[in-house]
């Protein structure tokens, strides 16, 4: 695994926390070791695969932007880390989905049982790391995400192939499935800090806005992506039945015949009218206000560290907000 992500390190990110990543993945590789070997080669498959490592990312820069100078954030960054490889180790089960990164998922190489069992293991270990740095406050947060995180989970699952799912029923399960961990870590980085309850809430409501404003950007390349660019099947939400953003503003403002289409196709989870959907989304505005409103999520997030001292960190903490909607991946 490299020093720091290469997603990362096109923007000043990757010169601001350089060191703190290499320390994270010292600690990831160490952590993840077990004494049964599949355990070994499935996380590592699906820890060396990458991807955008945003959530401990935020737990370093709020950290140093709070003018931390331990290393308890490394340990947190990787229990972050973890518990998130293992909510998409769960996820690539539920959905059946057989691709993720640009690579096979782990379910698909290894099998579904092999998965969750290791998807287990990582949630375990985070525990285990959690514990030993023998700080309540640390515990009570990162036990409430994956708590909440597990009902996003059921959320979504009982919201596939309804059509009639609400736009506040999805951001909630926005908020629980995707925002809450970007919250959980942003809120340990400045915890650990020994930050004010005022600066940590901040923090946090930083951490769930770019959640959300990351998730409704990927609502939006769902239908507009790149396979090659995102690493995953475009259509992919269509195929699980998945009503996101776009096809419910489809559902309230398109026209009869479309919402008649996207009704069908969310019910049958129908993938094959795909095209006629997708054309469908783009022609309504569906995108362009799912673009915005994940604009105005962002913007939130930036007015939340507004007093946030000027540093490096702060700056890219404004940055990653401008990444959330303007990346393509």
């Amino acid at each position: 695994m490299s020093a720091a992500n290469p997603h990362v390190q096109q923007n000043p990110i990757a010169h601001s926390i350089a060191t703190d990543m290499e320390a994270v993945n010292r600690v990831i590789r160490q952590r993840l070791h077990s004494e049964v070997s599949l355990v070994n080669q499935i996380a590592e498959y699906i820890i060396s695969a990458g991807g955008k490592r945003i959530r401990p990312v935020l737990v370093l820069l709020l950290a140093n932007a709070h003018g931390y100078r331990g290393t308890a954030h490394h340990e947190l960054a990787a229990v972050v880390e973890f518990i998130h490889t293992a909510t998409l180790l769960h996820d690539d089960v539920v959905d059946e989905s057989s691709m993720r990164r640009g690579r096979q998922t782990a379910n698909a190489l290894f099998g579904n049982a092999a998965s969750v069992l290791v998807g287990d293991f990582l949630y375990s270990r985070s525990f285990q790391m959690m514990v030993s740095l023998e700080n309540m406050r640390v515990m009570q947060i990162l036990s409430d995400a994956t708590n909440v995180i597990a009902e996003g989970e059921v959320l979504q699952l009982l919201n596939m192939h309804d059509p009639d799912v609400t736009h506040e029923s999805y951001l909630k399960v926005i908020r629980s499935k995707t925002a809450k961990l970007f919250e959980a870590a942003a809120e340990l980085g400045a915890l650990v800090a020994g930050a004010t309850d005022a600066q940590i809430a901040a923090a946090g409501e930083y951490g769930r806005s770019l959640g959300t404003a990351f998730q409704l950007i990927d609502d939006v390349l769902d239908y507009a992506g790149d396979a090659a660019e995102i690493g995953k099947n475009v259509g992919d939400d269509l195929r699980e039945g998945k009503p996101t953003l776009p096809l419910i503003y489809l559902m309230e403002h398109g026209t009869p015949a479309q919402r008649e289409l996207v009704r069908s196709c969310i019910e049958q989870g129908d993938e094959q009218h795909f095209d006629a959907v997708l054309a469908a989304v783009s022609s309504s505005g569906a995108l362009d206000y799912t673009r915005r409103e994940a604009e105005i999520a962002a913007a939130r997030a930036a007015d939340a560290i507004a007093d946030l001292p000027e540093s490096p960190y702060k700056q890219s903490l404004l940055h990653l907000c401008s990444f959330a909607v303007d990346r393509n991946h």
